[in-house]
């Protein structure tokens, strides 16, 4: 076993976090495990491992490697980030009330009208207003999800903020930090309860995967999600597992690129006669720039725009693309 890497660079984590040698063969990167089922020295004693929905070796390097770039105690995996983002509403209770953001991604909308079914209550509000936050509790209310940025809009809500405010009254506080990545932000260190990814995104990096992530401290709260996880059985197999964790060993470098192209692009439309509005928190206008520039290393990679003749215009722009793929995802 290697020294542990506490205090070693965000890059060397991504590369070497829970990635050791094999000890078998000494294998420099984490083998593929495809396999359902592993030996038992006898009945109910195993060397760490009995079935892959519990747990697998690939599975769990890519678990350690995540938790470390979080800066978390403990992570999971998920076949998907919406996967994740259930086994999170799944630790709620019926009468619970969540507070979402106005703009989130509509696959989050989409489930929260799932669990309404269950006796959850959702309400949206502008998470970058505080007074809009204040407007949308209830005594009910147990949980806030952040998004940061928000998909696609890009607005900005501030973490410690958002964090703090949920604490003081006994909830707690879940960011989606697909679009920011553990590179940018971290949002745990900035107060929150819990993270979630797709790693669909910019953790696998090249649109050959689907995965989801939470990240936690807590250790009730991890052992309830390992809960929700061997339950539900929404995991990943090794081979996307082997697949993420390919694509975290160049996420420094590509997130890099990606804010710098990210400037260049948003730069161009601020100056272009047909486009109306450019969203990108780097740009100084944007309203939730100061915030991003606070609690993120850099603004990102995607860009946002509306076009001063609508909608007709930009689905015709959209058609048009050479270089950009018109196809859902990102990274």
């Amino acid at each position: 076993m290697k020294e542990p890497l506490d205090g070693a660079a965000f890059e060397t984590r991504a590369i070497h976090a829970g990635q050791d040698p094999d000890p078998l063969t000494g294998a420099v990167v984490p083998p593929i495990y495809q396999v359902s089922t592993f030996a038992q020295d006898a009945v109910g004693a195993h060397r760490g491992y009995e079935y892959s929905r519990t747990a697998n070796p690939t599975r769990t390097a890519l678990e350690r490697c995540l938790a470390s770039l979080e800066s978390a105690s403990h992570g999971l995996a998920f076949a998907s980030g919406m996967a994740a983002e259930d086994a999170l509403l799944r630790l709620l209770r019926p009468g619970d009330h969540v507070v979402l953001p106005s703009d989130a991604y509509g696959g989050t909308h989409r489930l929260a009208r799932m669990y309404e079914g269950a006796g959850l209550a959702f309400t949206a509000a502008d998470l970058a207003d505080p007074g809009a936050l204040d407007r949308a509790w209830r005594d009910e209310t147990r949980l806030v999800w952040v998004e940061t940025p928000t998909n696609p809009m890009l607005a900005i809500a501030d973490i410690a903020a958002v964090a703090t405010f949920a604490h003081q009254r006994n909830a707690w506080c879940v960011v989606d930090n697909t679009f920011a990545t553990p590179f940018l932000q971290r949002p745990l260190q900035l107060g929150a309860d819990a993270v979630v990814h797709s790693t669909t995104k910019y953790l696998g990096g090249h649109s050959d995967v689907l995965g989801g992530f939470v990240a936690v401290d807590d250790p009730e709260r991890a052992d309830a999600l390992a809960f929700v996880q061997n339950a539900a059985g929404a995991v990943p197999g090794p081979f996307d597992c082997f697949l993420v964790l390919r694509g975290i060993k160049t996420l420094a470098v590509r997130m890099e690129r990606h804010c710098h192209n990210a400037r260049v692009v948003a730069g161009m439309l601020a100056e272009h006669p047909a486009v109306a509005r450019v969203l990108y928190p780097g740009l100084a206008e944007h309203p939730g720039h100061d915030v991003a520039a606070r609690q993120m290393h850099d603004f990102g990679g995607m860009v946002s725009f509306t076009l001063a003749a609508g909608e007709t215009a930009a689905v015709e722009l959209v058609a048009r693309t050479r270089v950009f793929t018109l196809a859902e995802s990102l990274g």
